[in-house]
């Protein structure tokens, strides 16, 4: 019985495993990527206390990934650390995904006087202080002035270093950030070792 092209030219069959691998090892990644979890490296002082340049992060995409199947929009909750594309990104920029603290929700009204957030809404018609429950983060007075009611489909967002302007955001020019943006929120710091941590 005569020997198949293959078997016959081992080398090529060696050369189309490693390439059948090579594209399953790809598309793994890739969906992964997509739908299950992303890595990011943080850059930037915008977030310190909290998280530090170089530090690792793993955010979580099923959440956002199980709203979609069912045609829903993922909500974050509030106080929850996300990553989301930057919606000022435009080639040649190097921050096109940015790490915040979610603050207020559509439809909120905001106000940010001596020092600190306040958010009124139907539940909380007397306003309360959204930082309240994120167990001492950020730990710097705010910075700025703010009275503003969220749109429809879009998040205020705040760095935690909010001290004059070592953050980009909601307050000072990066604007409220559409939900379509949102990446997924921070589940992990896996970097460096021995700050592991959940959020």
């Amino acid at each position: 019985m005569e020997a198949s092209f293959l078997e016959r030219h081992p080398f090529i069959k060696d050369a189309l495993n490693i390439s059948v691998f090579v594209v399953l090892v790809l598309l793994g990644t890739l969906v992964i990527n997509t739908f299950v979890f992303r890595s990011f490296s943080v850059i930037g002082p915008s977030m310190e206390k909290t998280l530090y340049t170089g530090d690792r992060l793993i955010v979580d995409r099923l959440p956002v990934t199980w709203a979609h199947l069912q045609n829903k929009t993922y909500i974050p909750n509030r106080g929850q650390i996300i990553v989301f594309k930057n919606p000022q990104f435009s080639q040649g920029m190097t921050d096109e995904y940015i790490v915040k603290r979610v603050i207020a929700f559509p439809g909120e009204h905001i106000i940010l006087k001596d020092g600190h957030y306040t958010v009124y809404n139907t539940q909380y018609p007397n306003g309360f202080n959204p930082d309240d429950a994120n167990h001492g983060e950020p730990g710097s007075p705010t910075s700025g002035s703010v009275d503003e009611i969220v749109p429809d489909g879009e998040l205020f967002v705040s760095g935690d270093h909010r001290e004059g302007n070592y953050s980009l955001d909601s307050r000072n020019g990066l604007g409220t950030i559409p939900y379509y943006d949102v990446v997924g929120p921070v589940s992990l710091r896996i970097f460096p070792f021995n700050k592991i941590r959940t959020f």
